[in-house]
């Protein structure tokens, strides 16, 4: 059950990051890092992050 919750949240996610595209709000709204907000971002978005250093 706990890995179908995960899933599920995940999913939430990245459904938020395809619409948005905003990783501050990934990050209030959920609670995650910057840098795991900035990873749905960029596989959400391939084309905003491609410019970022890494």
């Amino acid at each position: 059950m706990g890995s179908c919750l995960d899933g599920l949240r995940q999913d939430r996610i990245l459904n938020e990051a395809f619409e948005t595209g905003d990783h501050l709000k990934l990050m209030r709204l959920f609670g995650i890092t910057e840098k795991t907000a900035m990873h749905y971002v960029s596989v959400a978005h391939p084309e905003k992050t491609s410019q970022l250093p890494r």
